[in-house]
């Protein structure tokens, strides 16, 4: 199904960009385009899209065109989280609609303005409030994840990778990635970096789990090589235990793959007596990375007001 087969009444004008190359000047509206049932390594492991592509207005004819720029940001999103049609239908998601996932796109455009930036919607939504990544990461119904090393055949990287494929493939970007292969199934310049916020954050820790077989595997290592950033934001999911990293031996593989570490948290994940594993095992996120002789970049955001969901959300502007 194409993206402009997808479109529905309900979807705000302009939300959907021309799949063509030109597309990448007007207002950050116009350059949102939304991408449905994109296959990922496996062709039955599908995840809706949103790109929004680079802001070319204001480049003079000598400059090249951002839309041929092969630099991108992929964001997982949270709970509760979804497309603005789809919250509007729902009670609790109805309140948070300044943080659907369209606006959380056009909030990140700003943040990353020369980068395609892709906005990955969870597969599966329970009681149209919970998460669950399943197709990158073993989960229960809840979202809460069962974390597991590499695997030739399938695994987090895969997924990412087909899936990253086929949406520049669907959205038309010049210079496509190829969905497996060596060095040269990369095209050039290409570079990658990855948000997480909330349950998103499974996502990235299964990626850290994954990292050193992926880092061995020839048709795989090029593709893990692009990536230069990676940010936990305010990580948590309803299981009791890894909300983060704790394991010495694969965050030790993290530090020395040579990617920017960032992890931005607020009171109401780290500083929950509730759930004071998850301060914990920030802390320990954090020094043990430190003590491998990474330097993550760390904040504590809000920390002078009171645990909310509302500065939980924030976090996604301020990081």
């Amino acid at each position: 199904m194409t993206s402009v087969a997808a479109t529905t009444s309900s979807e705000p004008p302009g939300l959907h960009a021309a799949a063509s190359r030109d597309v990448g000047s007007g207002s950050p509206r116009q350059r949102l385009q939304k991408l449905l049932a994109v296959p990922g390594y496996d062709p039955s492991r599908v995840n809706d899209l949103l790109l929004l592509r680079p802001d070319t207005d204001g480049q003079t004819a000598a400059e090249p065109k951002e839309e041929s720029s092969n630099a991108h940001v992929v964001f997982f999103h949270g709970d509760i989280q979804n497309f603005e049609e789809e919250m509007a239908l729902q009670p609790e998601g109805a309140q948070w609609l300044s943080w659907s996932l369209e606006q959380v796109a056009l909030t990140l455009g700003r943040r990353f303005p020369d980068q395609h930036v892709w906005v990955v919607r969870a597969s599966r939504m329970y009681l149209h409030k919970f998460s669950c990544y399943q197709n990158f990461v073993e989960s229960n119904m809840f979202g809460a994840p069962e974390h597991s090393p590499y695997s030739p055949d399938i695994g987090v990287f895969h997924q990412l990778r087909a899936l990253l494929s086929h949406g520049m493939e669907r959205a038309n970007l010049p210079n496509p990635l190829q969905p497996q292969g060596g060095a040269d199934s990369i095209p050039p310049g290409f570079s990658l970096t990855l948000v997480g916020f909330s349950k998103g954050c499974v996502v990235l820790n299964q990626m850290v789990y994954e990292l050193a077989g992926a880092r061995a595997d020839l048709q795989m290592s090029h593709f893990v090589s692009r990536v230069s950033d990676i940010y936990w934001l305010d990580g948590g999911h309803p299981g009791g235990s890894e909300t983060w990293v704790t394991n010495k031996q694969v965050l030790k593989e993290l530090a020395s793959c040579g990617v920017s570490i960032h992890a931005h948290v607020t009171p109401y994940e780290v500083c929950d007596p509730m759930r004071a594993w998850v301060g914990r095992e920030h802390a320990h996120f954090i020094k043990t990375l430190e003590e491998f002789g990474a330097c993550p970049r760390k904040k504590l955001h809000f920390e002078d007001e009171p645990p909310s969901i509302e500065n939980h959300f924030r976090v996604i502007q301020e990081f």
